[in-house]
């Protein structure tokens, strides 16, 4: 199958979610919070994550999630859906579904994430990896999860670049013709966090793509941190669209909500709308506010940068 038809594919739930919409009744979530009223959907697809609505919803995942639903938002992402108990993916799962919600990326973290690992290429690591990947297909198919994050760690400085990126491929190869089969897509994402970490831009980890050569390798595009790493935001991501399957936000300074840096999200949205881009935008930064007054402000902030037409 080709790598296009391959994506586009995990995305139609994601076209059909943008559809849904249509006014909700007020309501009160399980621990007696009142929901307002539905708020239309957003031009584009954002996804807030776990704790973003709290003070609005409570606690409780689920109830967040049906908040995050009335507010207008047709996604969620989760980075720590993998440890989650099953249980819990599983109604998940079956929530989204109900409210016409789709899942975004979670995290396939095997404890190796933030240390010197693939870049080595020694078994050890691989075997670790290869094991969470196929622990993370059983994860997809209760939440209905179409792509994973993934981090291949930091530099092994006693190897020459070349030798370390090509342990990355190979283990890469190998994780991909596991996923690929059930349609889950490993998105890696290049971070700005710490110069250990050895994916570090868009364009070095789409010759990685381009090396996996699978529909189950793309890119997570954050631009957050391609922001702090290399700047030149929509021209690299047009060099890089045809291996980008999932997008990012956070402004910068500070990683909150559109409006609180430097980046232009207005004119970033309306580039990706005209670009034809209907897949998942992962909210994920902070709150620039406190309490319930800051959750409404993270609100106010993508319908203000939402606004493009």
């Amino acid at each position: 199958m080709e790598r296009r038809t391959f994506l586009q594919q995990g995305t139609l739930a994601g076209i059909s979610a943008l559809a849904f919409g249509g006014a909700q009744a007020a309501g009160k979530t399980a621990n007696g919070t009142t929901t307002p009223a539905a708020e239309k959907t957003f031009n584009m697809n954002y996804a807030p994550h776990d704790g973003m609505f709290k003070n609005s919803a409570g606690d409780d995942f689920l109830d967040q999630i049906r908040f995050m639903h009335d507010q207008g938002f047709r996604s969620i992402e989760d980075n720590g859906m993998l440890k989650r108990e099953p249980a819990m993916q599983e109604k998940i799962g079956n929530l989204l579904a109900k409210l016409g919600m789709q899942m975004g990326v979670f995290v396939i973290d095997s404890g190796d994430n933030w240390k010197v690992s693939l870049t080595t290429g020694k078994q050890e690591f691989v075997d670790t990896f290869l094991k969470t990947c196929k622990a993370s297909l059983d994860t997809a198919k209760r939440c209905n999860a179409k792509w994973a994050t993934v981090v291949p760690g930091f530099f092994e400085r006693k190897l020459p670049i070349g030798v370390q990126t090509g342990n990355v491929i190979d283990a890469l190869r190998r994780g991909a013709e596991i996923l690929e089969p059930q349609g889950l897509v490993m998105v890696l994402e290049p971070l700005s966090d710490t110069p250990e970490l050895f994916l570090r831009t868009a364009d070095q980890t789409y010759e990685i793509c381009r090396a996996v050569n699978s529909p189950s390798c793309k890119i997570l595009y954050d631009i957050y941190h391609m922001q702090r790493n290399t700047g030149h935001l929509i021209p690299m991501m047009d060099m890089c669209w045809d291996e980008i399957a999932y997008i990012q936000i956070g402004d910068n300074p500070g990683r909150k909500e559109p409006g609180t840096g430097e980046i232009n999200y207005k004119n970033i949205f309306k580039h990706l709308h005209e670009k034809g881009y209907k897949g998942v935008l992962g909210m994920e930064h902070g709150n620039s506010g406190q309490g319930k007054e800051g959750e409404l402000a993270v609100i106010k902030a993508y319908r203000d940068s939402d606004n493009f037409l």
